[in-house]
């Protein structure tokens, strides 16, 4: 059986196991590449999406970070622990009363966006269009299986810069710091 959580499926490299339907954890390598995005794909209608609420319980400043997020209506603590391309990610599958317990330490530090899932040959592009008080940001993330994956990919002509590396542009830095100057 295949591992799922929302639409993406586990890279061969994760380590996964789940005690329960409701207590699923996932520990994974996250090799990601995030860009700005300078003017939406044709067809995005068709994609699917889904609407995320996310927040900071803690963040610390070699890139470490632990939030939780709602995803439509499934509920995740995520930690997450270095920086750049390579970071170390672990994720539990919360309730939604565990979520609703958890939510109010994060106030101040959210970010409320629409993700959107855009097929590009064996990769999915993940389409953020931020809302609240960083609306108007819109970026893409594409995750990889192998460092060699991410080095040879070649973003579409509606990428912008690449951010990967900007510690700016880090949702717990938007969630706690607002938008860039000059991010729009």
């Amino acid at each position: 059986m295949a591992w799922r959580i929302g639409t993406h499926r586990t890279p061969p490299w994760a380590v996964r196991f789940a005690k329960s339907k409701e207590q699923r954890v996932m520990l994974t390598i996250e090799i990601e590449r995030k860009f700005l995005v300078v003017h939406l794909p044709e067809r995005i209608e068709r994609c699917k999406y889904v609407e995320v609420l996310q927040g900071y319980l803690a963040a610390d400043a070699d890139g470490g970070e632990v939030r939780v997020r709602k995803v439509s209506e499934e509920h995740y603590l995520t930690v997450k622990r270095g920086r750049g391309l390579v970071r170390k990610e672990c994720q539990i599958a919360l309730t939604a009363s565990q979520f609703e317990v958890l939510w109010p330490l994060t106030e101040g530090r959210r970010i409320e966006k629409t993700r959107i899932y855009i097929p590009f040959g064996e990769l999915t592009i993940e389409l953020d269009i931020y809302f609240g008080t960083i609306e108007g940001l819109v970026t893409v993330e594409v995750e990889f299986e192998s460092l060699e994956q991410s080095r040879a990919f070649e973003p579409p002509p509606w990428f912008g810069r690449e951010i990967t590396s900007e510690e700016r542009y880090k949702n717990r830095n938007l969630a706690n710091l607002g938008l860039p100057a000059q991010a729009i």
